[in-house]
């Protein structure tokens, strides 16, 4: 289900209609905004949207957050207000865009995965976030309430750093790169099981072992679909040359991406990594079957002899002369056992034993 969302069904219907997807439970989405500069802040929750207009020309920074693009009524009255195209505004709403950057002058439109790790299902998640920058404002849009920006917030309100005397460029900028960062710890996770997994698979590789390197390879296709196509996005961002984003931005912009290309780096080691461990499993597997096999072998050919004596003195002939000889029993016990020791002796000295 990760790899591939559903889309609403729009067969039919005009270009820019807002149909959420299905999985997405109908409510009110939460508003919140942050709006300041070197020397105001201000942060508060709201309950209309219509409280967002009046920021839409004021000279200092405003963020506004949105969690639960599932609120189409919300979503088109600030696209309404703030000129915001409705193909963009149906981006938005439709979860499962890959990751990509579009120039509309006015303002750019950013897609980005966000992906967290759940603690109770111990497994990786991503929601897309949707980012507009305008002149004097940047819209984050999430599926869901939680996210990875509270630092951000916390600079916000204490004031430290230059991102409260920094333009909307600087913040979305932000926004992006603690994304990114948030990727590194997500890896190192996913190395952590890689590294248990190496471990227990030398030791003893067991039927669940399977299913985890399974489950870790979904993982890893999953993370490069969400990642891949990020830093095309941010290099589109740089070439695109946009009054919205300054010359003294471009540099933080490189640094994201360089973020980018080590995290791309880390999922196509993580991939070979897990790759290398099925192919271990896999030959694990094939050793311990062998060794079963080898054992099965030897026990077989000790019985094979011994079977064919047993079977000539089991014939009902009646002129056998050992039948009438006193000690012809214990001497085929004794020739049968010399026959086994002997095999085995040889057994040992090839080391097949």
């Amino acid at each position: 289900p990760k790899l591939y969302r559903k889309r609403p069904k729009k067969t039919g219907l005009p270009p820019g209609t807002l149909i959420t997807a299905a999985e997405l439970k109908e409510g009110k989405a939460k508003i919140t905004i942050i709006d300041y500069d070197e020397s105001h802040f201000e942060e508060r929750s709201v309950d209309t949207i219509e409280e967002c207009f009046p920021f839409k020309k004021t000279p200092t920074v405003t963020w506004i957050n949105i969690d639960g693009v599932y609120d189409v009524e919300t979503i088109e009255k600030l696209g309404g207000h703030f000129d915001i195209h409705p193909l963009v505004l149906e981006d938005i709403v439709s979860v499962g865009q890959r990751p990509k950057m579009e120039d509309f002058e006015n303002y750019i439109y950013l897609v980005i995965k966000m992906i967290t790790f759940d603690e109770t299902k111990n497994d990786i998640d991503a929601e897309q976030v949707s980012i507009i920058v305008g002149p004097n404002f940047v819209m984050s849009f999430q599926e869901h309430p939680g996210d990875v920006f509270e630092p951000i917030r916390e600079r916000l309100r204490n004031k430290r750093g230059r991102i409260n005397k920094m333009g909307p460029d600087y913040l979305a900028y932000s926004l992006m790169d603690i994304i990114v960062d948030n990727y590194f710890t997500i890896l190192e996770r996913v190395g952590d099981r890689v590294e248990v997994m190496d471990e227990e698979l030398i030791a003893n590789p067991l039927p669940e072992t399977l299913v985890e390197i399974q489950k870790l390879k979904r993982e890893m296709i999953f993370l490069r679909k969400s990642v891949w196509p990020l830093r095309e996005m941010i290099s589109g961002l740089q070439r695109a040359e946009s009054k919205l984003f300054k010359k003294q931005t471009e540099i933080y912009l490189r640094d994201v991406y360089d973020h980018t290309i080590q995290v791309i780096d880390t999922i196509e080691a993580l991939r070979d990594m897990i790759s290398g461990i099925l192919d271990i499993f896999m030959t694990s597997v094939s050793n311990k079957m062998n060794e079963v096999m080898k054992v099965l072998t030897i026990i077989a050919t000790i019985f094979i002899p011994l079977t064919f004596i047993a079977g000539i003195y089991g014939m009902n002939f009646q002129h056998m002369p050992e039948l009438g000889f006193k000690w012809a029993y214990p001497a085929v016990w004794i020739v049968m056992c010399i026959v086994s020791l002997v095999m085995l002796l040889f057994f040992r000295r090839r080391k097949w034993l």
